[in-house]
């Protein structure tokens, strides 16, 4: 079997099942495991699969840089940001996460919405200029590929607030992986932030459904529910409800 031939078996199995373990994988194809390794590697450089001891699972196409997010699945994230919207009422303290589906929550947002917003990204405080919302902004180094405040200096802020929501952004859920991000400094901050928060509310878009990136931010058990507009027959819905993670449907 050709190399291209292989990696697009690979890319499939990947999307189908959800991840690979390359022993079984390469007896099943009659290859040895160096060859489906030196496969796996090339896929993860290419952005297609993400390595983990034993094999792979699949790549987010979330990780792209922000202005890129903007074309990954619009009307996903539309839906998604509807159903977060209506659970911020009047008189609320509301941490939202950098992101464009957090951008989205804003512009479902009434404008006349008299609550708190905490951000550390500065995208999302500039959206709500035009907002009845009170608006505090986590400074720190600003994070550029996500456009969001990170390190010591926005975790320590961080510390100071109490929420009574975080609407966390992730760019991966997996049964195995868990909640996932793409930068080691970002989960680092999510983390940070979950922990001033009563209920934190994950926002995942379908394509984030069944994903993967490097870095775990918190475990399934961490958070309130899961906010999507994937099939509720989706394998990974599925299987996630089946291990008590709470989903909220996004129509």
């Amino acid at each position: 079997m050709l190399a291209a031939a292989r990696k697009d078996l690979l890319v499939e199995r990947l999307r189908r099942d959800g991840r690979i373990v390359a022993k079984e994988i390469a007896a099943e194809l009659g290859l040895s495991e160096d060859t489906v390794r030196r496969d796996l590697r090339e896929l993860d450089a290419a952005g297609l699969a993400v390595r983990v001891y034993g094999g792979a699972l699949p790549a987010s196409p979330a990780v792209v840089n922000y202005a890129a997010r903007n074309d990954v699945a619009p009307g996903s994230k539309r839906r998604v940001a509807a159903v977060a919207a209506a659970l911020i009422g009047p008189g609320s303290t509301v941490i939202l996460d950098g992101g464009t589906t957090t951008r989205a929550v804003v512009d479902a947002l009434p404008k006349s919405l008299d609550c708190t917003i905490i951000t550390h990204s500065p995208t999302i405080a500039a959206a709500l200029l035009d907002h009845a919302a009170v608006v505090f902004i986590v400074g720190g180094q600003l994070f550029k590929h996500s456009a969001v405040a990170c390190g010591a200096a926005a975790a320590e802020a961080a510390a100071q607030i109490s929420a009574d929501l975080f609407f966390l952004g992730v760019t991966g859920v997996h049964p195995d992986a868990g909640l996932t991000t793409g930068d080691p400094d970002e989960a680092a901050m999510k983390r940070a932030l979950a922990a001033r928060a009563a209920d934190t509310i994950v926002l995942a878009s379908r394509e984030k459904i069944g994903a993967a990136s490097r870095y775990g931010v918190l475990p399934f058990e961490a958070v309130t529910s899961i906010i999507t507009d994937a099939d509720k027959d989706d394998p990974t819905v599925l299987k996630l409800a089946n291990q008590g993670v709470t989903f909220t449907r996004a129509r």
